[in-house]
């Protein structure tokens, strides 16, 4: 089960962090289930963004990101696998406009 990408706004000069709860009881959660916990998070970052830092624990998963282009927008896309053997990906587009 997934849910839709969520948007974000940034400044092509600022360094964010994006990530997921994949615990969390937000709209569709907890997707992970009792007991269960992430062993590998990757991270699809499109050309023009920087991964700058990543970081992910038993249920959460972190990204910190630089650069853009103003008047783009990118989608990141994160992919985990649980302890379960389930995989699924998030993906949260990033619109680039100066602020």
């Amino acid at each position: 089960m997934t849910d839709a990408a969520r948007t974000c706004k940034k400044d092509p000069d600022a360094r964010l962090d994006y990530g997921f709860d994949w615990d969390a009881a937000a709209p569709i959660g907890p997707w992970l289930a009792d007991g269960e916990t992430i062993l590998t998070s990757t991270w699809d970052v499109p050309a023009g963004l920087t991964l700058d830092a990543e970081s992910n624990d038993d249920t959460q998963t972190i990204v910190w990101i630089t650069g853009g282009t103003a008047g783009n927008s990118y989608t990141l896309t994160n992919r985990i696998t649980t302890s379960a053997g389930r995989t699924d990906d998030r993906s949260i587009i990033i619109i680039v406009e100066d602020r």
